[in-house]
């Protein structure tokens, strides 16, 4: 509102103006007060915030790694490229071994389309699985017979094939097995539906594995997909090629799966330690006239994010059971930060897999419930400060707001002062020049006398 009103002074020859808004700065001191606490609490509110979001990130990389079901975690390998095997959340160390006898295949015939249709527009039928589907093209041509085959949900794609002057339909059935294996009708000149004539690029056939070849205990198994399921517990394998020598697939303990439950936790860990540390740093910086200025970071003397950092450091320090974290390959650097020698981890895990996981499991249980105490939505401490702290903004806004008016009225009362001081002045001025005008005539007057 500075200058909103220009009243600089004409009689008295003073900067009316710029004095009231320097009278003004002084006014305002109070509510430019205001403002700088609140941009001080609008930055902590956000880097609470942030805080507590890298808090829950650490929360949950924490309760992941005290959960027992992710210590079950194995991986499969094969020994030959054309088995693949997966693994499931049921799938538990094991073994099996077997040949693969044959692979799954869908049909791929090329259909000769009659000479004449005996229906116009010209009906398919499709025998597939047991079950009939009609396929009505809208015309004759080729194309349309294609687009009725593909539109016609029958289990088989077309598509067609030119050959020495003659135009074939290629179906090709979407589904392996000898169970999809299909046949193509038409009606003839009589409406008898008869089998147009196909010749055989590809039999469909059934994909078979023999478990435990040449040993008594071997059993085959058959079925229409290439991938079996439920044959290892879970472990779904799929095969893609013959294999007469003997296949081993083995399921065991996924180390680098364990590894990472570890290195998650500490870095999320090493994440948030350092966003308490760097907003609790001082910064030192040099005024215009040259005077060192030490300043507080926005955590510097808060009591929640002090308790919280050494809450932290003391969950993922103090030994378990009476056993130091080092065994497993975590320690706390002097400069508070952890590391995790992934050597010493991965030989620990060989070693005795079982302490591994009480060691881990135990700090990341006391972790989490540090993380849960500090950023539940309901109860945690960095979530309340954070209300708090909110609420600090919102009623120094409505006090800047409150200074808005009284600034207001204050600059009108003012204006309205020098207005009336420049007016009476001019009044002034007025008379005086008026005395003198008389005071001239008088003289003149006396003068013509004598």
């Amino acid at each position: 509102m500075a200058g909103s009103t220009s009243i600089s002074g004409i009689v008295s020859g003073m900067d009316t103006t710029s004095i009231i808004n320097q009278l003004m700065q002084v006014e305002a001191a109070p509510q430019t007060l205001l403002k700088h606490k609140q941009s001080t609490a609008t930055s902590l509110v956000s880097a609470l915030q942030s805080l507590n979001t890298k808090v829950a990130s650490l929360t949950t990389a924490a309760r992941t790694a005290a959960d027992p079901d992710s210590w079950k975690a194995v991986s499969a390998t094969s020994s030959a490229s054309s088995v693949t095997a997966t693994t499931t959340s049921n799938a538990t160390p094991s073994s099996v071994t077997f040949t693969v006898d044959s692979v799954a295949q869908s049909q791929s015939s090329l259909v000769q389309m009659p000479a004449s249709f005996y229906t116009i527009p010209p009906t398919f039928q499709v025998i597939r699985g047991g079950q009939t589907y009609n396929v009505t093209a809208q015309s004759t041509s080729m194309a349309d017979i294609v687009a009725a085959f593909n539109g016609a949900g029958a289990g088989v794609t077309a598509t067609t094939v030119s050959a020495n002057g003659t135009t074939y339909l290629q179906l090709t059935g979407t589904d392996t097995g000898q169970a999809n294996a299909f046949t193509v009708q038409s009606q003839d000149s009589t409406g008898t539906w008869t089998d147009l004539t196909t010749t055989q690029i590809r039999a469909a056939s059934d994909a078979s594995i023999t478990l435990f070849a040449g040993t008594p205990a071997a059993q085959t198994v058959t079925q229409a997909s290439n991938t079996f399921s439920g044959v290892l517990g879970g472990v779904d394998l799929t095969v893609s090629a013959v294999e007469t020598n003997p296949v081993t697939v083995t399921v065991a303990r996924d180390d680098d799966a364990l590894t990472k439950l570890a290195s998650g936790l500490v870095n999320n860990l090493n994440a948030t330690l350092s966003e308490i540390q760097s907003r609790r740093a001082s910064k030192t910086t040099t005024d215009s006239t040259g005077r060192t200025v030490v300043t507080g970071g926005l955590f510097a003397g808060d009591s929640t994010t002090m308790l919280l950092q050494q809450d932290l450091m003391d969950a993922g320090s103090t030994s378990v059971n009476g056993m130091s974290l080092a065994q497993i390959g975590i320690t706390l650097s002097q400069d508070g930060t952890f590391a995790l020698d992934s050597g010493t981890f991965s030989s620990a895990l060989a070693a005795d897999p079982g302490k591994v996981q009480d060691l881990l499991s135990g700090m990341a249980g006391r972790v989490q419930q540090v993380g849960d105490q500090a950023s539940n939505s309901g109860y945690g401490s960095l979530t309340l400060e954070i209300q708090s702290q909110q609420s600090v903004v919102k009623d120094l806004s409505d006090q800047i707001s409150s200074w808005d008016d009284r600034l207001a009225l204050r600059r009108s009362t003012l204006e309205t002062t020098y207005t009336a001081m420049e007016s009476a002045l001019s009044n002034l001025k007025s008379q005086s020049t008026w005395l003198a005008s008389q005071l001239s005539s008088l003289s003149a007057s006396s003068g013509a006398s004598a």
